[in-house]
């Protein structure tokens, strides 16, 4: 989709209710509600995290959304595909802050590139006890991206067409975090396996796009 076209048409986005959890939970794995039961003191208590889903033009002006590869590392999310952003900080002003913050440490995006639309249905990460709170933003320009080399392996340009596209999802095997090898719903994205948080995430980022394109 032209990036003009997308402008005009995710702006009336601002105004619409969110498709909240049920939309997330299209994309849930089987196990999430035993885990959030079993995890309900914990959340009380989570650590708190800000994400962008950053769409942008690229040089031909067709509408792209920017996800990263995380690098392996010894840790919950090791290797796996996520949106730019992190962990609030105590300087941050607030969640929004530290989205577009993060951002343009991961991604090189400046702050004052970035115009957000509007903050979606926050949810919490049981292996990682983060509440994360994802926001929708866009960028005018194509961007040059600069990835923070100690933390992200790669980025993955998604154009939007191919992340609206139904046949781009699946249920998929992959080994959790708990050492238990499960199918899960997925989205698959430039050869890439999307599931867990992100991908409920990511359903319900579609799920608001569909109300307007």
């Amino acid at each position: 989709m032209n990036f003009e076209t997308f402008i005009k048409s995710v702006s009336k986005i601002k105004n619409l209710n969110l498709p909240g959890e049920d939309s997330q939970f299209k994309m849930s794995p089987p196990f999430r509600m035993d885990l959030i039961e079993a995890n309900r003191e914990k959340m009380k208590s989570a650590k708190r995290a800000g994400v962008m889903a950053l769409f942008y033009p690229d040089l031909k002006s067709e509408t792209h959304l920017v996800l990263i590869l995380r690098k392996a590392y010894k840790g919950v999310h090791s290797a796996q595909v996520g949106f730019p952003g992190g962990k609030y900080e105590a300087n941050d002003p607030h969640l929004e802050y530290t989205a577009l913050r993060e951002t343009e440490e991961e991604i090189g995006v400046p702050i004052q590139s970035v115009e957000v639309l509007k903050q979606m249905t926050q949810l919490y990460i049981p292996p990682s006890n983060f509440t994360v709170a994802p926001f929708l933003g866009i960028t005018h320009k194509t961007p040059c991206f600069i990835k923070q080399e100690d933390e992200v392996e790669d980025l993955i340009e998604v154009k939007l067409t191919d992340f609206m596209d139904d046949t781009n999802t699946a249920d998929v095997s992959v080994m959790t975090s708990y050492d238990l090898e499960l199918e899960v719903p997925a989205f698959e994205l430039n050869g890439h396996v999307v599931w867990g948080a992100t991908a409920m995430m990511l359903s319900e980022l579609k799920d608001l796009l569909k109300m307007v394109i």
